[in-house]
């Protein structure tokens, strides 16, 4: 397929999406997608990515007619779950723990520190909110599990085989320290709490990451809607047209809103609370995720209405 046929099947599969920033997130992505394929001038190279966005285009039409896995790939690569955008939001958070470097194991090489985590990045490590896999143990950043027994001077390996190499492990340090940075779900919203006259005054942060922005988060939750199942209108409500107390402003589609609620449950949210001389960050997940640590919540059950609280204090009487 020629690119001008590919980039209109592209855009008309895009238009089709349910949410807006779905369809700007791929508007963008087409583009920039199309234009490195006319830039290509070698025919194998142009080939590869030819056929690697027909078979984006594929996966968009697959979503578009209803399959799951389908639908939450074109998620995770929007909210930054995977891909490019994954690397974008992650690299703020591994740069900043670069900053204060520790002394050099080597003075002759200069690349021979080993690597640190902020708070921030060591919070995100430990959580299981935060990774794709089990979450690691705080002892697990300081001393890495994949670190012979010969690094510790006075352990039998060291007295039999001498010292280990200093170079030797801080490249394990450093493999050990990327492969788990791959396994972060960066954060899309991260709050900087300050301490002024005993209160706490939110202000998000740039320092530690970037965001697509609150605002994006928030219109992920209104979407969802309430957690709990909305008890459907009886024969006689809907013939007398009496609006329900809660009114629908979430999306109709009940497929739709699992997709998000499983997206949230893979959207970590960052806070971080400067109490000196340290910042303590924290961990959490959106109220309206699917996670199974979010199960048990409170917001999970309905609000009490009108005639569960009579219920209730007809109920209270009859005991007394």
């Amino acid at each position: 397929m020629s690119v001008i046929p590919l980039y209109r099947k592209y855009l008309r599969q895009i238009r089709m999406l349910p949410h807006i920033y779905l369809r700007q997130f791929f508007r963008l992505k087409a583009t920039d997608d199309l234009r490195a394929i006319v830039r290509t001038h070698n025919s194998a190279l142009r080939g590869t990515k030819l056929k690697r966005v027909c078979k984006d285009v594929r996966k968009l039409e697959a979503a578009n007619q209803g399959n799951a896995s389908s639908f939450m790939h074109l998620l995770d690569l929007a909210y930054g779950r995977k891909g490019k955008l994954k690397r974008e939001l992650l690299e703020p958070l591994i740069s900043y723990s670069s900053t204060s470097l520790p002394s050099l194991r080597n003075a002759s090489i200069q690349k021979s520190h080993p690597p640190v985590c902020s708070p921030a990045l060591s919070a995100l490590l430990i959580s299981p909110y935060s990774r794709t896999t089990k979450a690691l143990k705080p002892s697990n950043i300081q001393k890495p599990p994949t670190l012979p027994e010969r690094t510790n001077p006075d352990s039998d390996d060291a007295a039999m085989l001498g010292p280990f190499s200093k170079r030797r492990e801080v490249n394990i340090r450093w493999r050990y320290f990327t492969t788990e940075c791959k396994k972060i779900l960066p954060p899309l919203r991260i709050v900087e709490n300050q301490r002024m006259d005993s209160q706490f005054v939110a202000k998000p942060s740039e320092r530690y990451g970037q965001e697509l922005g609150p605002q994006t988060f928030r219109d992920v939750e209104d979407l969802i809607g309430p957690v709990w199942k909305i008890r459907p209108l009886t024969r006689r409500e809907r013939l007398t047209s009496i609006v329900p107390s809660i009114p629908r402003s979430y999306h109709p589609s009940r497929w739709l809103r699992r997709r998000y609620q499983q997206l949230l449950g893979r959207l970590p949210e960052l806070s971080l609370t400067d109490v000196e001389p340290k910042v303590n960050p924290s961990v959490k997940l959106s109220p309206c995720a699917i996670h199974p640590a979010l199960r048990l919540l409170p917001n999970r059950l309905p609000e009490a209405t009108v005639d569960d609280l009579q219920w209730l204090k007809q109920s209270n009487s009859n005991k007394a």
